[in-house]
Formats: C-alpha cells, sequence, structure tokens
C-alpha cells in the first residue's frame, strides 16, 4: 500500500505527457525535421525541473521513501560517453518515434504495436549490462 502513491504519480505523469502531446509521434517528427519548438519546450521544462529538484534535494538532505539520505553523485568528466550515449539515444528515439517513458504511457493508450518497442529497448538494456565492460565509460 505504501507504494500506491508512486503508481499515483505514474498515472498523473502519463496524462501530463499525453495531454502536452509529448507521446504523439507527429509531434517527435517535428522535433527532428527543426518544424516545431513544441518538444524543445516540453525537454527545456524537464530539464530545469530535474536541476531544479536535484538541488533541493542536496540542500535540504531530502530522505528517500525509506528513511536512507539520498545520495547524488557527481558525474564523471567525460565527453566521448555522453556523446557516443545521446547518439544512440536519439537515433532511436528518431527511428522508433518513441522514448522510453511515453512507451508505456502509449501501450496503456492501446497502441499494441509499441509491445515490440518495449522489447527492443529491454533486448538493447539487456545487451548493455552484457557489454558495459567492454564500453568506454
Amino acid at each position: 500500500m505504501k507504494l500506491i502513491k508512486f503508481i499515483l504519480v505514474g498515472f498523473i505523469f502519463g496524462i501530463v505527457l499525453t495531454k502536452s502531446e509529448a507521446v504523439s509521434w507527429y509531434r517527435i517528427y517535428e522535433m527532428f525535421q527543426f518544424q516545431s519548438f513544441h518538444m524543445y519546450g516540453i525537454i527545456m521544462v524537464a530539464v530545469m525541473t530535474g536541476v531544479i529538484g536535484i538541488q533541493l534535494i542536496k540542500k535540504f538532505n531530502v530522505k528517500d521513501y525509506s528513511g536512507e539520505p539520498i545520495c547524488i553523485d557527481d558525474k564523471e568528466p567525460s565527453t566521448m560517453r555522453y556523446l557516443l550515449g545521446g547518439l544512440i539515444f536519439g537515433l532511436g528515439w528518431a527511428l522508433v518515434g518513441s522514448c522510453p517513458g511515453p512507451i508505456f504511457i502509449l501501450i496503456g493508450a492501446g497502441f499494441t504495436t509499441v509491445i515490440l518497442v518495449l522489447l527492443g529497448a529491454l533486448i538493447g538494456t539487456f545487451l548493455y549490462g552484457v557489454l558495459k565492460d567492454k564500453l568506454p565509460h
């Protein structure tokens, strides 16, 4: 019963993404064709929310739901890993028309063909786990 709040936040997040058209293939297509600012605006709001949230967590020593302090380590300075990872992520996003979060929203909305995208994402995650030690980090 303790996890119900997380399920509710997930439903609210899904509704917000759906209503803002962030899960729309057309909006994603517009973004990658540089035809619309819509998705870039959503991404900027998400990034700023994350930055502010992390700063608040660090400043107020926020604890997780089990009472343990949240510890956020600084990222290692490395350009190549972020460029390579961003390139792979962006190519997958452009080819499929969905990033990981909206996959579940689209399946929940009845777009069952997106199950194939979910399977591809899971296979890619598994392959990363297998190859992680051989990749540049």
